[in-house]
């Protein structure tokens, strides 16, 4: 099938105002009930009755949460991924369907993103795809490091070409789409420093090992020695969120626990930063005399881009709205495990603008509002993306 023979927009515009309707049904009811990561059941139960009711076969990961569903049954396989947590964040009871569990909130989008999938499965069986489109609704991307790595085990990337994914920004207006090649999200690993001492008095640090001071010296030094470690155009973020040590204003304790993140937009860089922490800290602490021990864990790679990928479905989203619809985006020092994907398979994670208003509003907050108008936008041009993607497979 040429590329002239493409998916109409009008045939677009048909099926997706069909399938609206529950589209919005579905991210309406998922945002009254937020499930924690790896908690997700009574999503996971939402998504598949709604898919059967449309005549589609999806397959819960029973009995765990999340799913898959398949469109097509010849041709070339294209995916869509989306999250289905929420985060324990209160939601203001300001909505008509304002969450109903007390603390807990989808204040990061994902209710939007996992019912946008289920519009495009439903809008993808109504349409003569040159391809099968497979959805992939995965928990626990909030979770430490990410559900990304659970479904991979299931092997829900055999035999897919390319892949793509949203995520809701609420600095764009509904309606336009952020897009970049190479790096867009950045790494997120954890590091853990113990430093450990015979302790003593107050009064006498000179006698002893004053772990106090050493763990300020580590929070104060260690970003700052890292970065005059690597290049100044590779941004680096190192912070420190957790301290605990000692028990008494005036005991010197025989152990400080330190801890925190390290962020970085750099895949090369990501792999040499473990060894530097390490050697750093030793550097750090070794005039007080304190012993250390530094647990490095990896976590998630940067969102790396594929050129091609992103050009094919920025093409096809200026084809569809507008070129206007259309932007650059930046690099965001937070990160994303649908890093794991792309990994195995050519790939762009798009920004989806859902801002309401000008009006001040972030992810991850109680004050997070989306647009519901993104949803449509998100489903017609998630299908428009993915039958550009058959079609150059």
């Amino acid at each position: 099938m040429s590329q002239a023979e493409s998916i109409s927009r009008s045939a677009i515009d048909r099926v997706v105002s069909e399938v609206l309707p529950a589209v919005v049904d579905v991210r309406r009811a998922i945002h009254m009930h937020p499930e924690l990561a790896h908690e997700e059941f009574n999503t996971t139960e939402l998504v598949v009755d709604r898919l059967r009711s449309d005549g589609l076969s999806p397959k819960p990961r029973t009995p765990r949460t999340g799913l898959t569903v398949d469109v097509g049954t010849v041709g070339p396989i294209v995916a869509f991924r989306c999250d289905i947590d929420a985060l324990p964040i209160a939601e203001p009871q300001e909505l008509a369907f304002a969450s109903k569990v007390p603390g807990l909130m989808h204040a990061c989008g994902h209710d939007a993103h996992t019912a946008i999938g289920v519009g495009v499965a439903m809008a993808a069986s109504r349409l003569n795809l040159p391809g099968r489109v497979r959805v992939l609704f995965q928990p626990a991307e909030e979770a430490f490091p990410g559900g990304a790595y659970e479904m991979l085990k299931d092997g829900v990337m055999d035999g897919v070409a390319s892949i793509m994914a949203f995520h809701v920004d609420p600095a764009l207006r509904a309606g336009r789409l952020g897009f970049r090649a190479g790096a867009i999200t950045s790494s997120a690993d954890r590091f853990f420093v113990t430093l450990e001492g015979p302790g003593g008095h107050t009064a006498r640090p000179h006698k002893t090992v004053d772990l106090i001071g050493a763990a300020g010296h580590v929070i104060s030094n260690l970003p700052g020695f890292l970065q005059r470690k690597v290049d100044a155009r590779s941004p680096l973020v190192m912070t420190f969120g957790k301290v605990h040590g000692g028990s008494a204003d005036n005991v010197i304790p025989t152990m400080v626990e330190l801890s925190g993140t390290v962020r970085t937009a750099d895949r090369d860089l990501w792999e040499s930063v473990p060894s530097l922490v390490d050697k750093l800290v030793g550097e750090i602490v070794a005039p007080f005399g304190a012993s250390w021990i530094v647990h490095y864990q990896r976590g998630l790679p940067p969102v790396v881009n594929d050129p091609v990928v992103t050009a094919v479905v920025s093409s096809a989203v200026s084809a569809l709205l507008g070129p206007r619809a259309v932007t650059d985006t930046h690099v965001s020092m937070g990160a994303e495990d649908f890093a794991r994907y792309v990994e195995l398979a050519p790939g762009t994670l798009v920004r989806l603008g859902c801002a309401e208003n000008d009006a001040s509003t972030d992810l991850h907050s109680a004050t997070f509002r989306l647009d519901e108008d993104s949803l449509e936008v998100g489903v017609r041009t998630a299908i428009a993306s993915l039958d550009a993607l058959l079609r150059t497979t």
